[in-house]
């Protein structure tokens, strides 16, 4: 049997006009409320799904790892790494998970396998029993970052990562020998180079977790993208291929960073605009 359970990580303010590339504010404000600084709400949200008597958690959020200052520079609310708190409310810690799959390293995703910030102190990996599922194109951009996202990326956590000897590397169109074949991943470029999206089946569809491909339900607009996107052009051309197999299968998308809904079926009406369709906040050990 297979059940997920969303898992709320630390989440950020960020600015709104960077969250919604070159939409205007007159548009991207009907969907979300921004504070005195122009910054919107953000969850750094994680799925475990829990299979076999196996643990797997998908993603990690932004943890809290930063030092103050960053903290405050990135907008990242909580000062406790509530991703640890939300497992404890399922009854686990993070040496109860056996696999971890980044959708990509960038901190806000990744950040989560660190150990809260102490001053004095580096941060140690978290999460000893695991092993790590990340796609191979993204783990050479990200120990090889490009200018344009490098402060995206966390250098301890990769040399941590590296020294941890846990990582499992998948190439485009490959299973993981971790998972099994009932994993399926899919690959992106538009927001970094080899983005992985880990889909798996559940009786009424697939579900799908598409990280920064789309990374709440305002983003379900195809000609929405993030400022912080690397290929704008490529990334919508992506979106709808997924959307479109979205529909066709009665799949699920799972939002990261989506502060009210959590999960959702896609739908498309008349005109080809698409949509959420039966939107959920939080969820726990959905099975159906």
């Amino acid at each position: 049997m297979r059940t997920f359970t969303t898992l709320e990580g630390n989440s950020q303010r960020l600015d709104g006009g960077a969250m919604f590339g070159n939409a205007p504010k007159a548009l991207w404000s009907r969907w979300v409320e921004t504070d005195e600084q122009n910054r919107i709400r953000l969850s750094c949200r994680a799925l475990l799904v829990q299979e076999d008597d196996r643990n797997i958690l998908i993603e990690t959020g932004i943890g809290a790892f930063f030092s103050p200052q960053l903290k405050e520079r990135y907008g990242v609310v909580e000062h406790s790494h509530v991703l640890l708190d939300s497992l404890a409310a399922v009854g686990l810690t993070h040496e109860d998970i056996d696999v971890v799959v980044l959708t990509h390293l960038h901190f806000d995703h990744a950040g989560g396998l660190l150990s809260a910030w102490q001053d004095g102190q580096e941060p140690q990996l978290l999460f000893p029993n695991a092993t790590f599922v990340i796609g191979e194109r993204h783990w050479a951009r990200a120990r090889r970052p490009h200018p344009r996202d490098q402060a995206s990326f966390i250098p301890q956590l990769i040399e941590l990562l590296t020294a941890s000897g846990r990582v499992e590397l998948i190439r485009d169109g490959q299973r993981s020998t971790t998972l099994g074949k009932d994993w399926r991943f899919r690959f992106s470029d538009g927001h970094t180079p080899g983005l992985m999206l880990p889909e798996f089946d559940m009786p009424d569809g697939p579900v799908v977790f598409p990280g920064d491909l789309i990374p709440g339900s305002p983003w379900l607009h195809l000609p929405i993208t993030m400022g912080y996107d690397r290929f704008p052009e490529t990334l919508i051309e992506e979106k709808e291929a997924l959307l479109n197999d979205m529909v066709a299968s009665n799949g699920r998308l799972v939002f990261t960073h989506d502060s009210q809904i959590a999960v959702a079926h896609v739908e498309r009406d008349e005109k080809g605009r698409f949509g959420a369709r039966q939107a959920q906040g939080n969820v726990q050990r959905v099975a159906l």
